[in-house]
């Protein structure tokens, strides 16, 4: 089994550049994720409700968190909804299949 690269990569959250590990294949998933965050947390320092970079950390948290959640819960009704209908498909390709079976004899 074969190691995956790490590499070292700059990103900015705040005006403040952090130097994150990470491999190779989530570079751009990381520098995607910063952006995020960098785009959550301005948005919040900038609505002027928050004050402190500890602060608007933990509203950002709080905001992603809450997106995650809701996305998760939709995620969840569509997987439940397509196992359902499969079921039923599953049930109707079943009895056409032996209709066709007797058919047959």
């Amino acid at each position: 089994m074969s190691e995956s690269t790490v590499e070292t990569v700059g990103v900015r959250i705040l005006d403040k550049e952090y130097q994150v590990n990470c491999p190779a294949e989530e570079v751009q998933a990381l520098t995607e994720s910063a952006k995020y965050l960098d785009n959550q947390m301005k948005t919040i320092r900038d609505s002027g409700k928050v004050l402190g970079v500890d602060r608007i950390a933990v509203m950002a948290a709080l905001n992603i968190a809450n997106e995650y959640l809701r996305n998760r819960d939709v995620a969840g009704t569509v997987t439940n909804k397509t196992e359902k209908k499969i079921q039923v498909l599953n049930e109707q390709l079943g009895q056409v299949l032996a209709e066709q079976k007797n058919l047959n004899l």
